[in-house]
């Protein structure tokens, strides 16, 4: 069974964000992916974990010691990985990824995707890495990283390389 590894919110305040989470939600349960996340029962990262769980789908949750008051560390997972360090849970759920999917989120899901995608140009992976932009939610990263390319910071290839997804049925497997 492929993997993919959800890098999301664990705040999740808007209805449309809801929505963006459903079709992950739909794409992962009709394809029967496991779900590999970083193991909080709150926010986007909550909505879907529970939702894939409904499902019948294999969940692993990954979660530092330090979060799981913080996020309430979601018991529901079929698989629960406490660690000690956010370095320890990236490198696990880097692990144990076919590919990488971004929703919408704050500093965490950045560093964690950006994290990736540096791995990627490094050539330490070669997963396939997508930001579903439900509403557009990262029209303004997009817009960083093509400036990136612009003054030379980023190469075409290395941006090329990333999957800027309108909706999940554009998602393509190496």
């Amino acid at each position: 069974m492929k993997s993919v590894t959800l890098f999301c919110g664990a705040r999740l305040e808007k209805k449309e964000y809801e929505i963006v989470a459903d079709e992950f939600c739909e794409w992962i349960i009709r394809n029967q992916l496991q779900l590999v996340y970083g193991g909080g029962s709150t926010g986007v990262m909550g909505y879907v974990a529970k939702k894939v769980v409904a499902a019948g789908l294999p969940v692993v949750g990954v979660i530092p010691e330090k979060l799981v008051k913080l996020e309430v560390a979601y018991q529901g997972c079929t698989e629960l990985i406490i660690v000690n360090t956010m370095h320890e849970r990236k490198q696990i759920m880097a692990d144990r990824a076919d590919s990488f999917i971004a929703l919408p989120g704050g500093f965490g899901t950045l560093d964690e995707i950006c994290e990736i995608i540096t791995w990627k140009q490094l050539k330490i992976h070669d997963k396939p890495i997508g930001f579903l932009n439900g509403n557009g939610y990262f029209d303004g990263f997009y817009q960083f990283a093509q400036h990136g390319v612009k003054e030379g910071f980023i190469s075409a290839a290395d941006l090329a390389a990333i999957q800027w997804l309108k909706n999940m049925n554009q998602f393509v497997w190496n």
